[in-house]
């Protein structure tokens, strides 16, 4: 199954807004949370190929040959 594109600012309203909203935080609290929580995220979803670097969704079933022209990463590594 295909993962969808990785959109942060989608994901950081919705964290900022939870924590505000729901858990009653400060606005700087849940800004800091969301920060991390999309950086841990995006770090995530990143290849650790040292040749590649490009997100999960940009390689071919997010285990395969990476769809960038120019890149010669064979498989997505965790």
């Amino acid at each position: 199954m295909l993962e969808k594109k990785f959109n942060p600012d989608l994901l950081y309203n919705g964290i900022v807004h939870f924590y505000m909203d729901k858990k009653g935080y400060s606005k700087d609290k849940a800004n800091q949370i969301a920060q991390a929580v999309v950086k841990r995220e995006a770090q995530r979803r990143i290849c650790k190929n040292d040749d590649c670097k490009h997100f999960s969704h940009d390689h071919i079933r997010n285990a395969e040959t990476c769809l960038v022209e120019d890149c010669n990463c064979d498989k997505f590594c965790r």
